[in-house]
């Protein structure tokens, strides 16, 4: 029995090596297949989305000269446009004229009235004291001529009436110069000071719309249309230049919901266009929208257009002139 073991043991034994080769075998292709099927770089799909911004003035008017033409390159708080504006200066001369006599006004009151008025009311207040104190005397004497028959009653009544108008006309004096030493009443400046002010706001809106004559560059870019030209009447806000910011440059691509988890604000991607395949922009996200929505139809996706997908925003860090708005681009994050 022992020496039919082991003969039994010898052929089992290649059977074995062999099983435990194929065993072996298997377990490292399964292994390698599990190491493959990691997620590879994600590749996502959009367009170039560079902002337009369309200018117009805020005022209307007819249009004097427009100084740049499609394709010119601009720089920010460069003059694009100018508009008669010989009618807003008519108005800006006419708002500093009623803004000035108004000032004249206010400082007229609140200065007073002149000294030397205060002086002469003064002295024709003194001047009626001592006409007022002559009359009394007179008065008096008649009344005790009159009582000894001396005088008549008329005589008597000239000198009383003479001496009421004389006291009628002290007070009169007197209460002008009060009025005039008093000076203005007090809700007379505060009325204007309110018209002064709202003539100054009048005035400061004139200048506005001077200034809004000039139509000017709110940043760098390039004239992508030129809509009207010089003799052109046109109204307030009616599109003159459409400029195409050269910064920021945006690229906007599309996740799908599985991929969702792969991405975050802030991850740093590579963008590359079909006119320069070779050439990687760097870039990062900045936006997920949290919202799904279907494929546009102008992205070129391997999936069903259909599918949700959620919108993605990408800064590009060194954009150049070959990023033209609307290009096709794909973006690739690493693993």
């Amino acid at each position: 029995m022992g020496e039919e073991s082991k003969r039994a043991m010898k052929k089992r034994l290649p059977i074995i090596i062999i099983l435990l080769l194929l065993g072996g075998a298997a377990t490292w292709y399964v292994l390698a297949r599990s190491r493959d099927s990691r997620p590879s770089a994600l590749e996502l799909y959009g367009n170039v989305d560079i902002r337009e911004v369309n200018l117009g003035f805020r005022v209307a008017g007819r249009l004097k000269e427009a100084l740049r033409d499609e394709g010119d390159e601009v720089k920010a708080g460069e003059t694009l446009a100018q508009l008669d504006d010989e009618p807003y200066r008519h108005q800006l001369a006419e708002a500093r004229g009623q803004t000035g006599s108004l000032q004249a006004r206010l400082d007229l009151l609140q200065a007073g009235n002149r000294p030397q008025e205060i002086a002469q009311a003064r002295a024709v207040m003194h001047e009626r004291e001592v006409t007022l104190a002559n009359a009394e005397r007179i008065y008096k004497r008649q009344e005790e001529l009159l009582a000894s028959r001396t005088v008549s009653i008329q005589e008597r009544d000239d000198a009383e009436a003479a001496y009421r108008e004389a006291e009628a006309r002290l007070h009169s004096a007197r209460e002008q110069f009060n009025l005039l030493e008093a000076g203005f009443r007090a809700e007379d400046i505060a009325q204007a000071k309110a018209d002064l002010a709202r003539a100054q706001a009048a005035q400061a809106a004139t200048e506005l719309q001077l200034q809004d004559t000039t139509l000017k560059a709110p940043a760098d870019g390039v004239v992508l249309t030129r809509a009207q030209e010089p003799g052109a009447i046109l109204q307030a806000g009616t599109t003159v230049f459409t400029v195409s910011l050269q910064k920021p440059v945006w690229v906007r691509v599309y996740v799908q919901e599985p991929d969702l988890g792969r991405v975050h604000p802030g991850m740093r991607v590579n963008v590359y266009s079909d006119s320069s395949p070779g050439k990687a922009y760097t870039g990062k996200i900045g936006y997920i929208s949290p919202r799904a929505e279907f494929t546009p139809k102008n992205v070129e996706t391997t999936e069903l257009r259909t599918s949700l997908v959620y919108r993605l925003r990408i800064v590009i860090d060194n954009p150049d002139e070959t990023l033209r708005q609307g290009m096709p681009v794909t973006v690739k994050i690493a693993r």
